[in-house]
Order: structure tokens, then C-alpha cells, then sequence
């Protein structure tokens, strides 16, 4: 079944948009300033859900039945 990669890419998609709104979160409230941390957490939870993504998006290809 293709279940084993709609997990993670779900999973992913979900992080990805908790990323994405962390830094629009942090752009509207502190600007882009290079010594906060929160930018760099959210890059990287941006990456991870990426990440997670592509990992779900091979499972599926891998697993598909014609």
C-alpha cells in the first residue's frame, strides 16, 4: 500500500507550513535581523519538513502499483 509515503509527506507539508509561518511570524514582528535565533529554528524546521517531504514523495514512487 502507499501509505508509507503519504506519512511522511503529510508530516512534511505540515511542518513546512509551521516553518514557513514561524518566519513570516518573526519578519513581521523583528524585521530580518541576523542575531536572533528564531530565524535560523525557522529555516531549519523549514528544511526538515521539506526534507520529509521529498523522503514521502520517493516512498510513493517506489511503491506504486500499476
Amino acid at each position: 500500500m502507499a501509505r508509507e509515503g503519504i506519512i511522511p509527506t503529510a508530516l512534511g507539508s505540515a511542518v513546512t507550513a509551521a516553518g514557513v509561518a514561524m518566519r513570516i511570524w518573526d519578519m513581521k514582528n523583528n524585521g530580518m535581523s541576523k542575531r536572533d535565533i528564531m530565524p535560523m529554528i525557522g529555516a531549519g524546521v523549514i528544511g526538515f519538513g521539506l526534507a520529509h517531504i521529498v523522503l514521502g514523495g520517493i516512498d510513493l514512487a517506489e511503491h506504486r502499483s500499476f
